[in-house]
């Protein structure tokens, strides 16, 4: 419910002008800071590229614009599991374990960036490879899947949302102050009452092998269609020391395979190519970056590396988490976006 209620606030705060702002796309490097930020206002990469389907169907945007576009949605969609982390910022050792958690989904959709958007610019591979794939599944039809987690929580955020009329600002407090309890009672929990068991479950199963943890990440993202959610959720286990760094790491990468899901069935629902071009893209994007970075030991392990390095900082100051979070998905983007406008 507060993911959820920080998600509307946000929604209240500027859909409309989260529109405005992608229809001002003039480069691809103003594409991919604009996809960076309506991202983090709305808090849902699933959002972005569903909106950019959309506008790519209603002929507001095209194929080469969009794709950028969905490049930047990959990093703005990690500002959730880091504000996340800033519910363990009252406890020091917590709050190093939950940070390098939530950033090292942020350093890894970065460092994909880095590396593909360059070659996309000169190549245009995921536009090439995206059409092929679009033309065989282009007539298949659309699906709808209803995320049970959204069905649950969206009725209580509705009438939260109603009852204060609607007030961003009032709906972004009330998320943040659900946030920080609930997160505060799900650690007291996890240690005093289920820890050992959850330990067992998530060493002898789940997230045993890499592959096991990168599967249920996918998986689950695709039942809950919001890769937020599915990043958050481990924030707070890692906080209270039941998953490692190294555990929660192929977790997210299915959670980014998982997210375009949403995308690709509306495109499909659509009937045209260049829709579906563009949602694929965004699926070809994450496999993409899955397969390079995660192929080659050394790049493997940047993210790791500055994840706990940044955390080891925010352990010394605590203000860190805020500021970065501020300046990597506002600050940058916004500054960028007038630049190289």
């Amino acid at each position: 419910i507060s993911i959820g209620l920080m998600g509307e606030s946000f929604k209240l705060f500027g859909k409309d002008f989260a529109k405005q702002v992608m229809l001002w796309t003039s480069s691809p490097f103003v594409g991919l800071f604009i996809g960076i930020l309506t991202t983090s206002l709305v808090q849902s990469s699933s959002t972005t590229t569903s909106m950019v389907v959309g506008m790519v169907g209603g002929g507001v945007l095209t194929v080469e614009t969009a794709i950028p576009i969905v490049m930047g949605a990959n990093i703005g969609t990690s500002i959730t599991n880091t504000i996340v982390a800033m519910g363990h910022i009252g406890r020091k050792e917590e709050l190093g374990r939950a940070f390098a958690a939530s950033t090292i989904h942020d350093f890894f959709n970065l460092l994909a960036v880095l590396i593909l958007f360059p070659l996309q610019l000169t190549t245009n591979f995921l536009g090439k490879f995206a059409d092929w794939m679009g033309l065989v599944f282009l007539h298949t039809g659309g699906l709808k899947f209803t995320s049970p987690i959204k069905t649950i929580t969206k009725p209580f955020i509705h009438l939260i949302v109603d009852l204060v009329d609607k007030q961003p600002i009032i709906v972004l407090v009330l998320g943040l102050v659900f946030l920080f309890v609930s997160l505060r009672y799900l650690v007291v929990l996890l240690k005093s009452i289920v820890i050992k068991r959850i330990e067992s479950l998530f060493d002898g199963y789940i997230f045993k092998t890499v592959i096991r943890g990168f599967v249920f990440g996918l998986l689950l993202t695709v039942m809950v269609q919001s890769s937020s959610i599915t990043t958050s959720i481990v924030v707070p286990l890692a906080g209270a020391g039941i998953l490692t760094l190294r555990q929660i790491y192929p977790y997210t990468l299915g959670a980014n395979i998982g997210t375009t899901i949403t995308a690709i069935l509306a495109s499909l629902v659509t009937g045209q190519i260049a829709p579906v071009t563009v949602a694929f893209s965004h699926l070809l994007f994450n496999a993409s970056g899955i397969v390079i970075i995660a192929g080659i030991p050394f790049l493997r392990n940047i993210p790791i590396r500055l994840a706990q390095g940044l955390a080891a900082k925010a352990m010394v100051n605590r203000w860190i988490p805020l500021v970065y979070i501020l300046v990597v998905f506002f600050a940058i983007p916004i500054l960028l976006i007038f630049i190289t406008r």
